[in-house]
This record gives C-alpha cells, sequence and structure tokens, in this order.
C-alpha cells in the first residue's frame, strides 16, 4: 500500500518521533508504514487520518 505519510509529517514540521508520540507508536512503526513495509491497522489508519484532518483515501492507496 502507497501512503503520503512522510509528506504530511515533514510539511507539519514533525520528526518519526514526534509522528510516534502523537500516534502513540513507536518510531520505528512511523518508519515501517513511510517506507510501505508495514500497512497500519485500520485503528491506527484512522488515528493518522484523524491527526492530519484528512481522509484514510486521501493518504493510503493500493498498490496496482
Amino acid at each position: 500500500m502507497k501512503n503520503s505519510v512522510r509528506e504530511l509529517r515533514t510539511a507539519f514540521g514533525w520528526s518519526q518521533a514526534d509522528l510516534g508520540e502523537r500516534l502513540d507508536v513507536s518510531r520505528q512503526t512511523v518508519n515501517a508504514i513511510e517506507t510501505g513495509k508495514y500497512d497500519p491497522s485500520l485503528p491506527l489508519a484512522f488515528r493518522i487520518a484523524k491527526l492530519f484532518a484528512l481522509s484514510i483515501e486521501s493518504i493510503f492507496t493500493p498498490e496496482d
């Protein structure tokens, strides 16, 4: 799954650790999501979308 978490995070001026703290996950989890090595659970995807005030679909897109 592709995502724009890294772009959103950097636009807000947050480090991976900052974002992890806001989402109550580790920096390593944020890194794994950003690099596409880990697809977040649905509750985590909702928290990410809410934090950035966007829809899940605008952040996460399936790979074709």
